[in-house]
């Protein structure tokens, strides 16, 4: 081994703030005041990388991975120090011998390994995209001079890093053979850094490295054959002490036993399998050493401690936490006594023998349980019960501090997240997975619903049940649920595409004060839409006051129900309304009272907010939405404890953000914020019934964020944005001073000379208006094209804009407000050829030709969307291909005639573009690959990564 003089020091930590636990902070509040949300608290963690003990001496102290967050939880005071730095889910870790240094890495689009100085709780070295799609397995020396990583590409590469040096390149590499299968496990050996092993399912791997020849490394042979017995999969590998030989471990409970060939004529790397030891029957999860000894932990929850002769020492067999997937083992400096009760160690010796001791370990289960074994395991002390499969559900109280969330196993759970700690938990059948938690509007009853189609009502408190049986009237998932605001009706939408409607079972004898047996009873059921339904809400009639349920699908249709007149199992539909010609609907909810009318709010996946009103189902504004990556996914109004028509806000996801928007909506871009949330997808959020915390599921990652919640941050952004026009210049091409601009300002004044008449020799007063009737020929000569239905909805836009306040309509349109409307309207990233593309491609497919028939083109135009007539289509093609022909004098004949001449016979695509809308070839190649480019920037990275633990 090395001399230690010639070890450089490692890096110098940033000093941390004098003084006490108060300065820090204040630090922490000035930076979060920064910031609209900021991450305050994880539940639940990445089972598959397992636990790091940090404790040292007298510290209560782990490490685990909350998707892309390094969380460092002190469990004797319940604090979280938050580690947030990568973009994608972190997947694998190590520590530091002495505790001191942590490195966390992560695979996927600008992935990164960061060293980490745990006395400070900042990064003191970060490698950017050290291997081309991340990393896999890091393990860092016993000195905490070198690190090693192994990549998650394949072929895989092996680097060793110098990270106490400002070099960014590793110092040597080895390319692997994609045959050797995916090396997941990477360990030093303790005696000797110069040697490393590795090990896939059916490879381990030895190397030797060293500065001048870089690696050499050895792939013995091992399968079923080289003992005549069966291996099974290996697992973990380590190097023994005092000797020239390594373990591996497998599923079927072997210890491999490798030998080095022969050191004096090879290198101590050319390993083979020497012996296949049966230890066990059951699977050996982890092995890794202790000082001079060897522990093994299984798939049966035992923990065994072995000598370097593999002879049994301890084993522990009681601690029912279940299959071990981690264990670590704190830290004492050289000054440190322990005090060991010796009283309380028990080790079911039958004779008078030595007491064994160990030191405090951690075991982190697969089933995400985390237990902390102290007084050489005979103290088990469960620090957390974390869940162990996908949280979809999720709901806070609407009074008091406290959030429910279920996974897909069945396991709820009930926290008062100002305390950070669990009021109760209930496990349901395993099968019963929970996809949707719903709390009524007192907060003394909770609705589950699962994915079978059961529906639960328990109590709040004790999480029993309310119910004698679940209601069990759908087959498919749940997956909205809905009380009214008195809770006089519950509502569920399932997956078939149906609404199911409860009604509540009031007082059924006032004298006896008798209450009926079951809360709810069933109402009736009705299959409304034939897509998915996105959004399922209450309400009330903004005149009587009379309990509304709407229900809004991807089908485009809203539908209102009629829970007056509808009798048991006759549940009655009032109206439904198509409210999109062709961008689907994404999220419904209910605009605040910020007027008399009552008006609802709906996302598109047009990147739009639509605002309608509640009773004649007309839409009255749309504007701009957020266009941070995805589309919205879902929005909820924040509560608020102060004025509910003023200062009101907005929560919306996307696939992989979490965001924040001002009222009143505008489209201006500085009134929304967003934050990278989940990089794996956020499948749900919530918000506190204060409006103070946000709450998000991440979904497949077993985990669930809280975030606090800082408005000012967003109202500075949206004053230093600027008043007026001026964050919506932004969103011109070119600017205020750009040419865009300016043509639109000309072709604003030119259709006031269109309306009064071209020819016209009297004498012309110019307007700082134009009438309402000029919009569409504006917007065409700008390049927006809308239908006549945008065009009706930007006309009555603006005409009903001032009528709540003024009772008058309005008739002209000032260049501001059309700069306005204009932006809110038009495509969020300009036209999508691929639009063209696949409307060709569908029709294609139904004539089973490669052209597509003029006559069949034309007939698709006449009869579906909306309606053209002969002269209208005739106009139309008239003017793209520059006839110049007035078709108001011609007949039928002549236009059949005029299309005849003039129009291909058959259409392809390309054709289209190039010889109908006048686009060169190589200009639409270009769009098509700039849209390509947008797409790809806009689509989140959803990665499914191989998790790797190592300490």
């Amino acid at each position: 081994m090395e001399n230690d003089s010639n070890i450089p020091r490692a890096p110098t930590p940033i000093p941390m703030m004098p003084n006490t636990e108060t300065s820090k902070n204040d630090e922490n509040e000035t930076i979060n005041n920064l910031t609209a949300l900021n991450l305050s608290w994880c539940f639940g963690y990445n089972k598959h990388i397992g636990i790091i003990n940090l404790c040292v001496n007298e510290t209560k102290k782990m490490f685990f991975a909350s998707s892309h967050i390094g969380v460092v939880h002190d469990f004797s005071s319940n604090e979280q120090k938050l580690l947030q730095g990568h973009r994608n889910s972190i997947n694998c870790c190590t520590v530091s011998e002495d505790k001191r240094w942590l490195v966390t890495a992560d695979a996927g689009h600008d992935s990164t390994i960061i060293v980490w100085d745990l006395n400070t709780y900042v990064p003191v070295q970060t490698y950017f995209n050290s291997h081309l799609e991340g990393t896999l397995s890091v393990a860092m020396t016993p000195d905490s001079k070198y690190l090693a990583s192994i990549s998650a590409q394949y072929p895989q590469v092996l680097a060793v890093w110098e990270w106490t040096t400002d070099s960014e390149s590793p110092m040597c590499t080895a390319e692997l053979d994609p045959e050797y299968g995916p090396q997941t496990n990477i360990r030093f050996n303790l005696e000797n850094t110069f040697q490393i092993v590795t090990n896939s399912y059916t490879q381990a791997i030895f190397y030797e490295w060293n500065f001048d020849q870089g690696f050499v490394y050895y792939a013995p042979i091992l399968n079923d054959e080289t003992f005549n017995k069966p291996v099974g999969r290996l697992t973990q590998s380590i190097f023994q002490l005092n000797s020239s030989r390594a373990l591996t471990a497998t599923s079927l409970g072997n210890l491999v036993v490798w030998e080095t060939m022969n050191s004096k004529i090879t290198s101590k790397a050319n390993k083979k399998a020497f012996k296949l030891f049966k230890f066990q029957e059951k699977s050996i999860n982890v092995l890794k050493q202790m000082n001079e000894l060897i522990v093994i932990g299984d798939s049966e929850g035992h923990v065994k401690f072995i000598d370097q002769q593999l002879h049994i020492l301890m084993w522990f067999k009681h601690f029912d936490l279940g299959p071990i997937a981690s264990l670590s083992f704190s830290q004492t400096t050289k000054d440190y006594k322990p005090t060991i009760d010796y009283e309380v160690v028990d080790n079911d010796a039958t004779i008078e023998y030595e007491k064994f001791v160990c030191k405090d370990f951690i075991i982190g289960s697969t089933s995400a349980v985390v237990g902390h074994i102290s007084q050489s395991g005979s103290k088990i002390d469960i620090i957390s019960k974390a869940s162990d499969n996908s949280v979809m559900a999720l709901d806070t109280h609407p009074l008091l501090p406290r959030i429910c969330f279920g996974n897909s196993a069945g396991y709820l759970q009930l926290w008062d997240y100002e305390t950070k700690t669990m009021v109760c938990s209930r496990n349901f059948n395993r099968h019963m997975q929970i996809s949707c938690i719903k709390f009524n509007h007192k907060g003394d009853l909770m609705a589950i619903g699962f994915q079978n189609g059961q529906m639960q009502i328990i109590d709040s408190i004790s999480l029993d049940d309310c119910l004698k049986s679940p209601f069990i009237y759908s087959k498919d998932s749940i997956t909205h649920i809905e009380f009214s605001e008195d809770s006089s009706f519950l509502a569920t939408a399932e997956a078939d595409f149906t609404v199911s409607v409860y009604k509540y079972n009031f007082i059924t004898d006032r004298d006896s004060m008798k209450i009926a047996s079951e809360p709810y009873t069933f109402l009736g059921r009705y299959r409304a839409h034939y897509k998915e339904i996105v959004s399922l809400t209450f309400g009330t009639y903004p005149d009587n006051g009379e309990t509304r349920l709407l229900s809004l699908g991807k089908d485009r249709v809203l539908v209102e129900y009629d829970l007056i007149n509808s009798n048991y199992d006759d549940l009655l539909i009032k109206e439904k309304t198509r409210i999109e010609q062709y961008a689907v609907p994404l999220a419904m909810t209910w605009h605040p009272p910020t007027s008399s009318e009552s008006f609802i709010l709906t996302v598109n996946s047009e990147w739009k907010y639509k605002i309608y009103n509640s009773v004649t189902k007309m839409c009255r504004k749309t504007l701009l939405g957020p266009t941070f990556g995805s589309c919205l996914k879902n929005i909820s109004i924040l509560p608020t404890e102060g004025s509910i028509t003023e200062n009101r806000y907005m929560v919306y996801i996307t696939e992989d953000k979490l965001g924040i928007q001002k009222f009143p909506l505008t489209g201006n871009p500085f009134d929304s914020i967003a934050i990278y949330s989940h990089p794996d997808g956020v499948a749900n959020f919530k918000s506190s019934f204060d409006g103070k915390y946000l709450f998000t599921a991440g979904g497949d990652n077993n985990n669930l964020f809280m975030w606090k919640i800082n408005l000012k941050a967003l109202e500075a952004q949206s004053v230093l944005g600027g008043a007026d026009l001026k964050p919506f210049y932004g969103l011109i091409e070119g600017g205020r001073e750009g040419e865009f601009f300016k043509e639109m300002r000309e072709l604003f004044y030119y259709s006031q000379l269109r309306h009064h008449g071209l020819n016209e020799n009297t004498e012309r007063i110019i307007k700082l208006t134009i009438p309402l009737s000029e919009i569409s020929y504006v917007m065409r000569g700008l390049g927006f094209y809308p239908t006549e239905q945008e065009i009706e909805d930007m006309i009555n836009e603006v005409k009903f804009s001032e009528y709540v306040d003024t009772n008058k309509l309005v008739e002209e349109i000032n260049l501001d407000d059309f700069i306005r409307l204009y932006i809110n309207h038009r495509p969020a990233f300009g036209l999508d050829p691929y639009q063209i593309y696949d409307s060709f491609r569908v029709l294609n497919k139904q004539t089973n030709r490669d052209f597509l028939p003029r006559h069949v083109f034309l007939d698709e135009l006449q009869t579906h969307g909306e309606h053209m007539t002969d002269y209208e289509l005739a106009d139309c093609i008239s003017n793209l291909l520059h006839l110049n022909s007035d078709v108001e004098d011609l007949t039928k004949e002549e236009i059949s005639s005029l299309i005849d001449r003039n129009f291909p016979q058959e259409l392809s695509v390309d054709k289209f573009m190039s010889d109908i809308l006048g686009v060169p070839a190589n200009d639409f190649d270009q769009i098509l690959n700039t849209w390509e480019r947008i797409k790809q920037a806009n689509t989140p990275r959803v990665l499914k990564k191989t998790n790797s633990f190592i300490e």
